[in-house]
């Protein structure tokens, strides 16, 4: 009987998407085969506590449990108690599946972390994370690989705090209207508005501000939502693009989790040629953005010229059996406790090509050293 691997399911965290992030584990949680894997779960609390719990119970009463904390010794995989009893070892781990939506989850901070410790894990690596959650440095990125994306105009908080009508009229006056507005660096379009009239961008700057000290404003244009589910390290396979269609102004909070009426439609009914520049797309900018194991690219597709626009690239896509990239890959033919196990193998893959690097000096050897 082949020992079962220890997988450490974490997410929460202290992000605003920490609610969004249960609701992913708990999906996860649900379709991992218990007689493969030995799980625990580990709950990241609003003030970044850790706390330990098992399959026993639901992962939002997981931030209850015992607290633990990850020691950066590599190679130790281990979480460790902090009770008042002292260190005592906790519960030993083979890779970690990190499901923390956010600023502290898939910003690369986290990844830090546990390359420090280590410990083999799910997903984008630190600088990848990094990349793909900065909106502001990715767009820069992609431009320079020649891949279109839409117009925009970087506002500070500095700038916004001592001018914030001169960084109001700088943005309108170089984009026109309508303008999106979102923090650079964060997800499940929180702190994002639509923009139609001048008067309503100062606001909007404002609600932004509050999530990022860097805020982006968007040209908009009138387009549709299509979405790339990616899977690998090397070579990444692209799934069949999916749409989503809300009646909201656009794709914001309530319509992706509240909603029932907002539609995702797999496969997007788009075109042969349109579906295959879109996946051509979809992995020249996770190539370009340093992705691995897993993503989702979103497009905006121009319903008046058809041009099609990256949006963004993202690194822990929601992962709930009704989120796009389950549903994307469900399309293409991988089923979702095959997609948990795709993901598990390529984190253990990608960890065993990191060991194989030299991490001491060694003179060289041979003729002319």
């Amino acid at each position: 009987m082949l020992k079962k691997l220890r997988i450490g399911l974490l997410f929460g965290g202290r992000s605003v998407e920490h609610a969004v992030s249960v609701s992913s584990a708990t999906s996860i949680l649900g379709a991992l085969d218990p007689a493969r894997y030995e799980i625990s779960l580990v709950a990241i609390d609003q003030d970044g506590r850790w706390h330990l719990g098992t399959p026993a119970l639901p992962p939002d009463a997981t931030v209850k449990g015992e607290e633990v904390t990850l020691p950066a010794i590599p190679g130790e995989h281990t979480l460790v108690s902090t009770s008042a009893r002292g260190m005592e070892r906790a519960v030993n781990l083979d890779v970690v599946f990190p499901i923390v939506h956010g600023q502290g989850g898939e910003d690369g901070s986290l990844q830090g972390l546990l390359e420090l410790a280590e410990v083999p894990y799910v997903g984008s690596g630190v600088l990848g994370s990094a990349l793909q959650m900065d909106k502001d440095i990715a767009k820069q990125l992609l431009r320079a690989a020649g891949l279109p994306v839409v117009p925009w105009v970087l506002v500070r908080r500095p700038e916004l705090e001592s001018e914030p009508r001169a960084a109001a009229e700088r943005a309108a006056s170089q984009l026109g209207l309508p303008l999106f507005v979102k923090p650079a660096n964060l997800g499940s379009s929180v702190g994002i508005s639509k923009v139609d009239a001048a008067d309503h961008l100062l606001p909007a700057l404002r609600e932004a501000a509050l999530y990022d000290d860097k805020v982006l404003v968007e040209r908009g244009i009138d387009a549709r939502d299509v979405e790339v589910a990616l899977l690998g390290n090397d070579p990444v396979e692209a799934s069949v693009p999916g749409e989503i269609r809300t009646d909201h102004g656009f794709y914001d909070y309530d319509a992706k989790y509240a909603d029932a009426e907002t539609e995702l439609l797999v496969p997007a009914p788009v075109t042969e040629a349109q579906t295959q520049e879109l996946q051509r797309m979809a992995l020249e900018a996770f190539r370009v953005l340093e992705g691995s194991g897993l993503g989702r690219v979103d497009f905006l597709l121009d319903r008046t010229s058809g041009e099609i626009f990256v949006n963004e690239v993202n690194s822990l896509p929601g992962f709930t059996e009704g989120s796009m990239f389950p549903r994307l890959w469900q399309a293409s033919g991988v089923s979702y406790p095959a997609l948990l196990d795709r993901l598990i193998e390529l984190a253990l893959e990608r960890h065993r090509e990191k060991s194989k690097r030299e991490t001491r000096y060694r003179p060289p050897v041979g003729p002319g050293a």
